[in-house]
């Protein structure tokens, strides 16, 4: 087996601990904060760092895009978060999530929009506020002016266009709340 390959085919333990030196050596010095015990494996796109916080023990797998807009508003995320494969969250107004939240893969949070008229011009939709404990389905999305409250879960593929109540689940297009 070729070098290369051996890299690339890596077994995830190996690319956990090249993501824990990494994370260390590198991103540690480049964010605006990063928390004990956090560890960021083989990103797809890391954008506008500097405003971007992560809290203690989140973990953020292969293919994640963390992004802050330049003089958009700042990523914040709480302590022991999971950021699963391809997660995309893009700040132009402020993101937040809470700690101990899970992130599916492939899920998408973002406050801003391309301008209707020019759409190389980008705006922000109004801040996003994600609160502790809350479970993203995978490839849901959460669209710009919403708060999810704490405890609340999102289902695989909703469009979060409204604010979730605490403890509520929603899913679909657009999200709406399931049971009791």
């Amino acid at each position: 087996m070729t070098l290369q390959r051996r890299l690339i085919e890596a077994r995830p333990g190996l690319r956990w601990r090249v993501g824990r030196v990494v994370t260390e050596l590198l991103y540690r010095s480049a964010f605006g904060s990063i928390g004990a015990g956090t560890v960021i494996v083989r990103p797809h796109k890391l954008q506008g760092v500097e405003r971007i916080h992560l809290g203690a023990g989140c973990s953020v797998f292969e293919g994640a895009w963390l992004a802050s807009e330049p003089d958009g508003g700042e990523l914040r995320i709480g302590d022991h978060t999971y950021l699963g494969h391809d997660v995309h969250l893009h700040a132009y107004d402020s993101v937040t999530i809470g700690s101990g939240c899970v992130i599916a893969d492939g899920v998408f949070v973002g406050s801003s929009d391309h301008d209707r008229d020019d759409r190389h011009r980008v705006h922000g939709t109004g801040p996003i506020s994600i609160g502790d404990r809350v479970f993203l389905g995978q490839r849901s999305v959460v669209l710009g002016g919403v708060s999810i409250g704490d405890g609340a879960t999102v289902g695989a593929h909703a469009v979060v266009t409204r604010d979730v109540a605490p403890g509520q689940t929603v899913v679909g297009i657009p999200a709406r709340p399931v049971g009791a």
